[in-house]
């Protein structure tokens, strides 16, 4: 059995897989490649079985999202590490042999990332992960090469291997026993930051997450849910509320909490101001949802959370204050 799996979630997907599968077929020799469909009702999986003979396909019963869909399919992938590919990724030479040496030879290590190009822009690095995610106190991503909405140029600044808070979902490696010891992502987030969920489980029960420069993939990002949607403004909002009530350490939940949704409340004040009355409701609805489920995610909380968690105070203080729009090396590191 080969030790890699690649793993590509579908739902209704036919016109992404015909653009990407071909890389990805192509440059994963030592892997199995298989595609998780969420009950796709497009001609997604007779494209893959007249066209891809040797992918492996798992029917998923229903669009369980990426969470439960990723979830659900796990259970019949039996190699030692997991590749959790979007369809919209497109992969490179040798992508997989610097995630597997990482592996091999850094016990430690349970979860890696690739360096994230955007496919539009191939000089540039990708919202979704770019060079390996971080948080702030307050829960808020960001990532070397992108904070907020703005984007670094490739220029080898991250073409290292290091340590990293969390590793993107767009292109997410994870060791199989890992995986299935923390029961995977959190099925409640549907999508959305349960990546960063996760790592930040995994933090808290002394894994590693780390970064690899030599490995490099291109997202198109956007392709399954655009980044202006209200409701990616929802889930984004939601999740995030929720991954902090199971993960700050009970001491510090009512003054951090204080001062995240009063931040939440600045941002509503913002799309109010340029008519995104949309995205207003949408962070309104998060707050709800935050509200009415607070005891189901206390309760999900595990014995043991880290206290240093964050690379920086407040990532909101340091780019619309400060104006900062490059990964600053003087960041604290905490990790």
């Amino acid at each position: 059995m080969k030790k890699i799996a690649v793993v590509i979630l579908n739902w209704n997907g036919r016109k992404l897989l015909e653009e990407f599968l071909p890389s990805i077929i192509r440059f994963s020799e030592q892997a199995t490649v298989y595609v998780a469909d969420n009950a796709s009702t497009d001609d997604s999986i007779s494209f893959i079985k007249n066209t891809f003979s040797t992918i492996k396909i798992i029917q998923n019963s229903d669009n369980f999202g990426f969470a439960k869909g990723y979830n659900e399919a796990l259970k019949f992938v039996e190699e030692e590490f997991y590749a959790l590919v979007n369809s919209d990724i497109e992969v490179t030479e040798n992508w997989l042999s610097p995630i597997q040496e990482m592996f091999e030879n850094q016990p430690e290590t349970s979860i890696i990332q690739p360096k994230i190009l955007d496919y539009k822009n191939k000089e540039m690095f990708e919202y979704a992960g770019a060079g390996g995610g971080f948080i702030d106190k307050y829960g808020f991503p960001f990532c070397r090469g992108r904070i907020f909405q703005h984007l670094e140029k490739d220029e080898s600044q991250y073409n290292d291997e290091t340590e990293i808070f969390w590793a993107s979902g767009a292109c997410f490696f994870i060791r199989k026993e890992v995986y299935r010891k923390m029961n995977g992502f959190d099925e409640d987030f549907f999508a959305h930051q349960e990546e960063i969920d996760l790592c930040w489980r995994a933090f808290n029960l002394n894994y590693k997450v780390k970064y690899n420069g030599k490995s490099t993939v291109y997202h198109v990002g956007g392709a399954t849910l655009n980044e202006s949607s209200p409701h990616k403004t929802f889930l984004n909002f939601r999740n995030s509320l929720w991954m902090m009530l199971k993960n700050v350490p009970r001491g510090k939940l009512v003054s951090t909490f204080f001062i995240r949704l009063t931040l939440d409340g600045q941002a509503g004040l913002h799309f109010a101001l340029h008519g995104k009355f949309s995205h207003l409701w949408a962070i309104l609805k998060a707050h709800f949802y935050f509200y009415f489920f607070l005891f189901k995610f206390l309760n999900k909380r595990e014995s043991n959370q880290y206290a240093n968690y964050y690379k920086t105070k407040s990532i909101v203080y340091y780019h619309f204050i400060k104006k900062g729009i490059i990964f600053d090396s003087s960041f604290n590191n905490s990790l």
